[in-house]
């Protein structure tokens, strides 16, 4: 088979040409002499690299609503996203979030005086996790080792290995109802905006806590404020949030019970590294004609 030529940019990653390269692929100097882009850059600057010629398109980030809400994914060409590529380490970032929810942590990391507060232990509790894909699957292996039993929910409704239960869309109320942990990992399309709105999370019980490491978007920020307020609630440990970065002074950063982390679930070093994996394995499955890894489906956005 012909060797591949592909171009990476606007902003190649170090180590990201040489890799390619030894996947099995020509590195060409400019998008025109490309039938494959690794993009590394700003959604909008993409049009102007794409021509009749370019067979697939390799994005950075597993997250696309702006591609997908601008209209640049076409059914011209396979694109795909880098889903999955980072799901160890947000996994990890799972536990540590889950953890320090359910043990009262962002309560006691405020405390300027010796006042016990009493969490409770993980093992026998129930995980709610909604979105399964590598992300959520990841969050299953790390979590199991506790003694918990895990609910998940997918836009499918298929079996969910790991999974003490499976549910699809229509399952949603339940799985918030019998979670003692909620675990957000889905992608962020018009049908999952404000998945936890306030009808949503008048279902959890309040000594229930909210984990967000997908978007901030998949919940109603003004309704989870309400809902912590109330004490309807047990906690929040946000990764992400609506509107990001969240501004100085809101609610969220001083109620008690929330824990914020500023969208480092998957830090700069980590993903470079994730990324370049997961690169030279699609680039050499586009060389051999096989299938590539987290194809976009233009229909679902993800």
């Amino acid at each position: 088979m012909p060797t591949p030529r592909i171009w990476i940019g606007p902003e190649a990653p170090e180590g990201l040409s040489e890799a390619v390269g030894g996947a099995g692929a020509d590195v060409v100097g400019s998008p025109a002499e490309a039938e494959a882009l690794v993009w590394r850059g700003p959604w909008d600057g993409v049009r102007e690299a794409l021509h009749p010629g370019v067979r697939w398109v390799q994005l950075g980030s597993a997250g696309i609503e702006d591609w997908v809400e601008h209209g640049l994914i076409d059914r011209e060409r396979v694109w795909t996203s880098a889903a999955g590529a980072y799901a160890v380490a947000v996994a990890e970032h799972v536990c540590a979030l889950v953890l320090a929810g359910t043990r009262r942590l962002p309560e006691l990391a405020r405390r300027e005086s010796w006042e016990r507060l009493e969490g409770v232990r993980l093992q026998g509790r129930t995980i709610g996790l909604v979105g399964a894909g590598g992300i959520g699957r990841a969050v299953i292996d790390r979590l199991r080792p506790f003694g918990v039993r895990v609910l998940a929910q997918t836009h499918s409704g298929r079996e969910v290995p790991g999974a003490d239960r499976s549910f699809g869309p229509d399952g949603l109320p339940a799985l918030l109802e019998a979670s003692d942990v909620v675990v957000l990992a889905a992608p962020l399309t018009p049908a999952t905006r404000h998945l936890l709105d306030a009808a949503a999370l008048a279902r959890l019980r309040p000594t229930a806590l909210v984990v967000n490491v997908g978007r901030g978007g998949l919940i109603d920020t003004d309704a989870l404020v309400e809902a912590l307020r109330a004490g309807r609630l047990g906690g929040a440990c946000l990764d992400v949030t609506d509107p990001e970065p969240l501004p100085d002074g809101h609610p969220l950063w001083s109620l008690p019970t929330v824990l914020i982390t500023p969208h480092v679930a998957n830090t700069s070093a980590m993903l470079e590294e994730a990324f370049r994996e997961h690169v030279v394995d699609n680039v050499g499955r586009f060389a051999r004609g096989e299938p590539l890894r987290s194809p976009i489906d233009v229909d679902r956005g993800y």
